[in-house]
């Protein structure tokens, strides 16, 4: 269990969470083929980002379980605090607790390169010198998990401009490009089919000429539509997500409306509903 005692109104107060050994894996969760693709890399940097609450620490649990089941390797995951215990299969892994196995994450991060990973998992880029860390691991060779805290994939990356001063940008723009794998933005949405309580509806970029120059060049607005104009290679928007998981009988067409990431999706959505099961072109 994981328990935080706090005081309230002068009483004692505890909080309580179950840590469970039960992964889910990629179908259980819905998620699109792509995340599997993405979690079969051997380096690079990927982030999972989305709201608090959004389903971003499953869905790298079940990320790092299929590595596990998939790969012979060490799997190093810095965590505060743990939320899944792996057991390992192909992979040796090593789960490191911030506050009781390590001092914070810039210490753990230190050192990892002498525990001889190949997979790191970071449980949250929290600030400057966690981020840096993170793109050094990735830039020898390594496979980085991280989540952060950002609504879309566009805007993920001004988030972690955010963190740098304004004369270290364009350096740290040339480093995300040459290091980043893929985004995978996400939210949880309540479902309508038997069994679900909730469905992911995710927006993932990957990695590639067209995306790496938009990076590097700081035209963080053209993100989107370079994403929209690349799914046949395995990305997608929020936009299509909602699509998909509405024609799948996942979800309501008024949820979907409610979550669309533009003012102009909503109406899009609720008319634009065909009968052909790929669903009209986001």
């Amino acid at each position: 269990f994981r328990i935080n005692v706090f005081l309230q109104r002068g009483q004692v107060a505890v909080a309580v969470r179950r840590v469970t050994r039960d992964i889910p894996d990629f179908k259980s969760l819905n998620l699109p083929a792509a995340v599997e693709e993405i979690a079969s890399g051997r380096q690079g940097l990927v982030l999972l980002s989305g709201p608090t609450g959004g389903g971003k620490s499953t869905t790298l649990a079940a990320m790092l379980q299929y590595i596990n089941q998939t790969r012979r390797c060490h799997i190093v995951t810095l965590e505060d605090p743990i939320e899944y215990l792996y057991e390992g299969d192909k992979a040796l892994i090593s789960q490191r607790e911030i506050g009781i196995d390590a001092l914070d994450f810039q210490t753990a991060l230190k050192y990892v390169f002498r525990e001889d990973p190949d997979v790191v998992l970071i449980g949250e880029l929290r600030d400057l010198d966690t981020f840096s860390a993170a793109l050094q691991v990735a830039e020898t060779g390594h496979l980085v998990f991280g989540t952060i805290h950002a609504s879309r994939a566009p805007q993920t990356i001004g988030r972690l401009m955010d963190m740098f001063p304004t004369d270290a940008r364009a350096r740290v723009r040339q480093l995300i490009g040459f290091n980043l794998r893929a985004i995978i933005c996400q939210k949880l949405l309540p479902s309508i089919a038997k069994g679900v309580d909730m469905v992911p509806a995710c927006e993932i970029l990957l990695m590639d000429h067209d995306i790496r120059r938009i990076i590097s060049d700081g035209d963080d607005a053209d993100l989107e539509e370079a994403i929209r104009s690349h799914e046949l290679a395995g990305m997608q928007t929020f936009t299509k997500s909602l699509f998909a998981l509405i024609n799948a009988g996942l979800i309501e067409p008024r949820v979907a409306s409610d979550a669309a990431p533009h003012v102009a999706y909503p109406q899009t959505i609720l008319t634009g509903i065909s009968t052909n099961r790929s669903g009209p072109r986001p």
